[in-house]
């Protein structure tokens, strides 16, 4: 039998990017080649799209681990590694992405539309991008980063235009199988819907679609029967329907009663997608009252004794019969002008223009502070310096000394000697830990001696900052090496 899932959690990891790849060119008669090694390719994402076709989020609760391809590291004579193969997941539309700290991280509304759950991590850039003239033939290349990976939870809220609402045994299901051409379980039991219904309407010019909540009783907005995992099926609907049962003989039960029942369930939900579906409250929503089993004479006779009282509510009230199909037709026409007017009132948003910011000239990116758990210790925090510290191989001195490049470059050694950093002081940049070497002249011109080594690994004369800053103003003109540094 097949099951009904709408809501589970789904853990995505994205593909790993390619290394780079350190290689000399070698060639008879060509000693000094020059690098060509290529980059690693890209990792593949994780990517949420809308298909019409799917309905359920079944396969997910069945296969909640979804992976993007590695990508291929590069290799010699400048070839690069192919690029990781995407994972494209098909969702149901009316799909909500919430993260694991229970923010909203995308509504997916609409055939086609997506959303990149798992970003694929950067590929390493190969020695032919990294030369330079003091690198001429780098023996390093940056590392792949790893994709990204985290746990969401997806959701799915019926996209419908009017939600039946009503205790169980109603006639919700019957109503849905007489106006259009869905099928729904229909028994006489209470809770013989378990899953949310969906059918088409045509009437005229206008084509709405239906959906029966099941499960709705006193206490549901609070999780008794099965209210609380169907009543965010409503959050989408322009139009509420009370359908309620005129024959039923369960005591202390009549239509008034069962109505303000289910209102006071509805005014105590609180909707999570209100501002994105733009469609209010629940307690704002248009409302009609549905009054079924009219075929059945004590029935007929109730329905027209509470009628009046619905009316002096300002709800338009109508009596029908799914058995004998009476009152259906006026019943139709009167569902799609509701649904005109509330489409013409609450037209639908324009698609958001993409916005790019460009970053700012000047600013580094990162930040400095004290290290709480470490005596004397600093942790430097930012975007590209600990994606640096993920692309080096330490196991490589030049790799080292072009990271040390790359941060002295940045402005992270200069704001370390202002804090006071003693040399030896631990430095913590993402989940490395090394201790600063404020001898290491980084930021200044070297010329290599062998590929994979850099002399100023082992170099025990500190060269201070302000002798770099006369060195670079040297190379830009501005002094000659003559004058005194101050």
């Amino acid at each position: 039998m097949s099951k009904f899932i709408d809501r589970v959690v789904l853990h995505v990891r994205a593909g790993k990017g390619g290394h780079g790849c350190a290689s000399v060119h070698r060639e008879k008669y060509k000693p000094l080649g020059g690098p060509d090694g290529g980059n690693g390719g890209h990792g593949g994402n994780v990517v949420l799209e809308v298909d019409p076709n799917v309905h359920t989020l079944l396969d997910f609760h069945f296969h909640p681990h979804a992976k993007g391809g590695n990508g291929r590291p590069g290799e010699g004579s400048n070839r690069d590694g192919k690029q990781g193969t995407d994972l494209l997941l098909k969702v149901p539309d009316g799909t909500v992405v919430i993260g694991s700290d229970g923010e909203v991280l995308a509504d997916l509304v609409g055939v086609g539309t997506t959303f990149v759950a798992a970003q694929g991590g950067r590929g390493g850039l190969g020695n032919a991008a990294l030369a330079s003239k003091a690198r001429k033939a780098p023996g390093f290349a940056l590392l792949g980063e790893d994709g990204e990976e985290r746990d969401v939870v997806l959701e799915l809220k019926s996209v419908a235009d009017v939600g039946l609402v009503g205790f169980p045994s109603a006639g919700k299901s019957s109503l849905v199988s007489v106006l259009s051409a869905a099928k729904p379980k229909v028994a006489d039991y209470p809770f013989t819907t378990l899953v949310p219904n969906l059918g088409v309407v045509s009437s005229g010019d206008t084509t709405f679609t239906v959906a029966d909540v099941p499960g709705l009783i006193p206490g549901a907005s609070e999780g008794r029967g099965l209210g609380l995992e169907f009543l965010r099926h409503l959050e989408r609907c322009a139009v509420l329907a009370h359908v309620v049962d005129c024959a039923t003989l369960e005591p202390g039960r009549d239509p008034v009663s069962d109505v303000d029942a289910l209102e006071a369930e509805l005014a105590a939900y609180k909707p999570a997608l209100t501002a994105d579906a733009e469609l209010g409250d629940l307690a704002d929503r248009p409302r009609v009252v549905i009054l079924n089993k009219a075929d059945i004479p004590d029935a007929a006779e109730l329905a027209e004794m509470v009628g009046a009282e619905f009316a002096e509510r300002g709800w338009p009230v109508y009596m029908i019969s799914t058995v004998s199909r009476e009152g259906l037709r006026p019943l139709t026409f009167a569902l799609a002008e509701m649904v005109r007017e509330y489409r013409a009132a609450h037209p639908k948003a324009a698609p958001a223009r993409p916005v790019i910011r460009p970053v700012v000239s000047g600013v580094s990116g990162f930040s400095v502070a004290r290290d709480p758990d470490i005596e004397g210790g600093f942790i430097v925090r930012g975007e590209r310096p600990e994606r640096w510290v993920r692309q080096t191989q330490f196991d490589n001195d030049e790799a080292v000394g072009y990271l040390a490049d790359r941060l002295a470059r940045l402005g992270v050694e200069e704001k370390l000697e202002k804090l006071g950093a003693e040399p030896g002081a631990p430095v913590t940049i993402g989940d490395v830990t090394f201790e600063w070497e404020p001898q290491i002249s980084a930021g200044v011109d070297m010329v290599m001696t062998g590929r994979g080594t850099d002399p100023r690994i082992d170099q025990t004369e500190r060269i201070s900052a302000s002798e770099r800053k006369h060195a670079s103003r040297v190379r830009r003109g501005l002094v000659t090496d003559d004058e005194i540094v101050e």
